[in-house]
């Protein structure tokens, strides 16, 4: 396991912040971090009111950073009127935080299908029952619901509602933050370099 005080130096980042996150994730998942696929993400409305909450993000690769949701959510119509986000993903037990800050688009329907159907068929009743961020009259009342639905559709396979679906966030800024004794931090910053790949700098903690 990866000691969490270890210097994180310039020359020891991968020239690529993808190769990077996958190197420290993979570390988060051999170091027994509970999902460390948990993160948060934060959306704002237009006017700038921001909100924030913890997501799983199931897709990370060259094409980005995937979420899913209700998109009639609070978060949902935020990114709607406001595409654009930032995650956090916080690895304690390596003293590691990493950000990433893009702009976000739905995925596909078909992709959101292919997530949706490889979920316990729980998971699949509660996000058809749900009116995520909405009022509703009490628990008993979502619990009738998810069993009216699984009658329903006993046998067969769960619909997906059109409301649900994933969130693809393209990374336009990535921050890798390393915790060191005395609060001197290294925090490695990558953002685009105009003559191509990245531009690693290093932010004063």
């Amino acid at each position: 396991m990866a000691d969490p005080d270890t210097p994180f130096r310039e020359e020891d980042a991968d020239p690529d912040p993808l190769r990077q996150f996958e190197r420290w994730f993979a570390e988060a998942t051999q170091a027994g971090t509970l999902q460390p696929e948990a993160a948060a993400v934060a959306s704002a409305t237009p006017d700038g009111r921001p909100s924030v909450r913890m997501v799983l993000v199931k897709q990370a690769d060259e094409n980005g950073f995937v979420f899913y949701s209700n998109y009639e959510s609070r978060k949902g119509g935020e990114l709607a009127t406001n595409p654009r986000a930032a995650l956090l993903f916080h690895w304690q037990r390596l003293g590691r935080q990493v950000r990433i800050e893009g702009p976000v688009k739905r995925t596909t329907r078909e992709e959101s299908l292919a997530y949706a159907h490889s979920r316990p068929r729980g998971s699949q009743l509660s996000a058809l029952a749900s009116p995520q961020s909405r009022p509703v009259a009490d628990r008993f009342w979502l619990e009738q619901r998810v069993a009216e639905l699984d009658e329903r559709h006993a046998g067969g396979d769960v619909p997906l509602s059109e409301s649900w679906g994933g969130f693809r966030l393209t990374p336009e800024r990535f921050e890798f933050w390393q915790h060191r004794q005395s609060r001197l931090h290294d925090r490695l910053l990558y953002t685009p370099d105009p003559a191509g790949g990245w531009r690693v700098e290093r932010l004063a903690p």
